[in-house]
């Protein structure tokens, strides 16, 4: 059972980039397709991006297409959110999110929320104007 653990969050001006990182702890790193997703007050859970067990397939939201590059160390067992241009709507909790072990397919990326059956905690992004 992997262990999720998001850093990297804060409080930043529009239009400046932030990284967020996910650490991931005892399970076979390589056998979960990773994403993350976000949820701003008074909003249900959405998905940002995703990024298969290879590495080598992303997804994004349309709305951070072009923005935001998700990627994955599988050496490191981490997966990253990088983020620029940041807009005040992009203000939310954003999770890690991982689904497996071994279940979804190698070049495989998963974009709702309920493919995803570990989460982390969250960490707080929140985009001033």
């Amino acid at each position: 059972q992997v262990q999720l653990v998001e850093s990297g969050g804060g409080l930043v001006q529009a239009g400046v980039s932030l990284r967020l990182s996910c650490a991931a702890s005892g399970g076979t790193f390589i056998s979960y397709a990773m994403g993350w997703f976000r949820q701003a007050p008074r909003k249900e859970r959405e998905f940002v991006a995703a990024i298969s067990r290879s590495g080598d397939s992303t997804d994004y939201a349309d709305s951070v297409k072009g923005r935001f590059t998700i990627s994955r160390d599988n050496a490191k067992n981490t997966v990253s959110l990088q983020m620029n241009s940041l807009k005040p709507e992009d203000t939310a909790v954003y999770y890690c999110a991982a689904a497996g072990p071994w279940s979804v397919r190698y070049y495989y990326t998963l974009h709702n929320s309920y493919d995803y059956n570990y989460w982390g905690q969250g960490t707080q992004v929140t985009v001033s104007s």
